[in-house]
């Protein structure tokens, strides 16, 4: 609440007597807490695990990794275009170095600051300085609810997802929340961009599967937004994440998307997914080397392909199971990878993505701590855009309806704890002291009667009541609560409205180009 919002009393000793002034306040009705995530800015400074000389240290092992031993390269025009620019190919064996001037260039063409454009203005998203985006669970192959249990994704489980999203202003963005596994992968595409732009004003995910593919998810935000080609291209409307395949390869679909994003001015997130002991050494210094140089060659694919392509630094690195070989999040290795991958991304220039993993198998306990450490190692770092906020399970092998609220809930949190804390005349509460006796309490202090509505947090999903009262009410866990609360948003969920000629625009493309067939992904 700002400080003109807030009463500013007067000195004590100018009230009337205390009890008197207690008695004339609870009659009065308390304003009504307002509160508003939709355009967050990280109020704490960014935490180091790293000197400013080991930065650099890892920064130009990185550069020495890309000139010495350089990534394999599976798409021909990439090869062609970073060829152009001065690295040197090895077309037999697809294979590309990059001198450490060519990087430098690169880079130095990067924007460090985004400006996202969605369907309203409100809902636009800056990506770079301290403001920070969150984006629930992405990619998963199957979702879940306390209902049914574990089950292949569907279209309907991918709408009621968005629908979620377009519901809580604390998640920023759409994302590709669940795979529409009922849906073929040649037409997929249609239908869940055509959901995006139907159920949500918030900036879309486009998969970058394929320049097909593509290309038809930009021409229906074209229509959606009511931009031709040069309109389109002048801001960004939608982004994709782009996946190394560590260690140092870039294939063809990444490589395609890294490319048709970049000429049309949409935003990639180059992310490599660098698990230490895996896919990565098994020191944290030697999968941050990795991470930093696989992120940088794709970087520089953008920026050879159109200078200034706004891209973003992604980060995920973490460690795996040594005995079983499978990842695990939220873990003391991934906060500090988080930490560490904010300050190279800060170090060159350029927004940075984290996430919000968990290994859990169900939204339990176990979820939830893993959830929020690897948010705290996002939050603390100074992370831009922390994808897989909201949702995420099994190693992002599920999406969880509950899991979705439970998150919500820790991000709302964080959102609040954003917010001042305000030290005014009002605030320091001294006529409240003087109020209340030694021993006593402020439950009916003027000062707190014209306060309490508007005071706190107030949890969606939390339940502070006593024992007594929690078991007379059926003693419900927060995951069952939370299997309410998201039943309850569904039937309250109203679309928002949409041109007439605009929808049936998107209707009639959706038609046309499955009747043509759709377009099946690159390989």
């Amino acid at each position: 609440m700002a400080d003109a919002d807030i009463e500013q009393p007067g000195a004590a000793a100018t009230r009337p007597p205390a009890k008197r002034r207690g008695r004339q306040q609870r009659g009065a009705k308390p304003p009504a807490r307002a509160v508003n995530y939709s355009q967050l800015r990280n109020a704490f400074t960014p935490q180091s695990v790293l000197s400013e000389d080991q930065v650099e240290a890892i920064h130009m092992a990185a550069l020495d990794v890309l000139a010495t031993y350089g990534i394999r390269v599976l798409h021909g025009e990439a090869r062609s275009l970073l060829a152009n620019a001065g690295a040197d190919v090895d077309e037999p064996q697809q294979h590309v170095r990059l001198p450490r001037e060519l990087v430098e260039g690169a880079l130095a063409t990067a924007p460090s600051v985004i400006e996202m454009q969605a369907a309203v203005t409100e809902k636009n998203v800056t990506l770079g300085g301290n403001a920070m985006a969150f984006v629930c669970v992405g990619g998963a192959p199957n979702f879940s609810d306390l209902d049914g249990g574990k089950r292949p994704g569907t279209f309907a489980d991918t709408c009621n997802i968005m629908r979620l999203c377009e519901m809580f202003d604390v998640l920023h963005l759409q994302s590709p929340n669940v795979e529409s596994q009922d849906l073929a992968l040649n037409i997929r595409h249609l239908e869940v961009t055509r959901a995006q732009l139907a159920l949500s004003r918030k900036v879309p995910f486009v998969y970058a599967r394929g320049a097909n593919q593509v290309a038809d998810g930009f021409e229906m935000i074209r229509l959606a937004r009511g931009l031709d080609e040069a309109g389109f291209s002048a801001r960004p409307h939608c982004y994709t994440v782009i996946n190394t395949n560590s260690p140092r390869q870039l294939d063809i679909p990444m490589c395609q998307g890294i490319i048709d994003f970049a000429r049309a001015g949409q935003v990639s997130i180059i992310t490599p997914f660098t698990l230490s002991g895996a896919m990565a050494p098994v020191t944290l210094a030697g999968a941050l080397v990795l991470q930093h140089a696989e992120a940088i060659s794709g970087i520089v694919l953008a920026q050879t392909t159109s200078p200034g392509a706004p891209v973003v630094y992604g980060s995920f690195t973490s460690n795996v199971d040594m005995k079983s070989g499978a990842p695990a999040f939220g873990t003391p290795e991934y906060i500090k990878a988080a930490m560490a991958g904010g300050q190279l991304a800060r170090h060159i220039g350029l927004p940075w993505r984290g996430s919000a993993p968990n290994a859990s198998n169900a939204p339990d306990a176990q979820g939830t701590y893993e959830f929020l450490m690897s948010l705290w190692g996002s939050v603390l770092g100074g992370a831009n855009m922390v994808l897989h906020a909201a949702g995420w399970l099994e190693g992002g092998l599920t999406a969880s309806i509950e899991k979705l609220i439970l998150d919500v809930e820790g991000l709302q949190i964080v959102a609040e704890s954003f917010e001042p804390l305000p030290v005014n005349t009002a605030d320091l509460a001294l006529d409240a002291i003087a109020e209340v006796e030694p021993g006593g309490h402020f439950f009916g202090a003027a000062h707190t009667m014209s306060r309490f509505g508007s005071a706190f947090y107030e949890p969606m999903v939390s339940d502070w009541r006593n024992f007594g009262a929690w078991t007379e009410d059926g003693a419900q866990t927060a995951t069952q609560r939370a299997n309410t609360i998201w039943k309850e948003k569904l039937a309250a969920f109203e679309a928002p409205k949409m041109d007439v000629a605009r929808r049936d625009a998107i209707d009639a493309f959706v038609e046309r180009r499955t009747g043509e067939g759709g377009a099946p992904p690159d390989s």
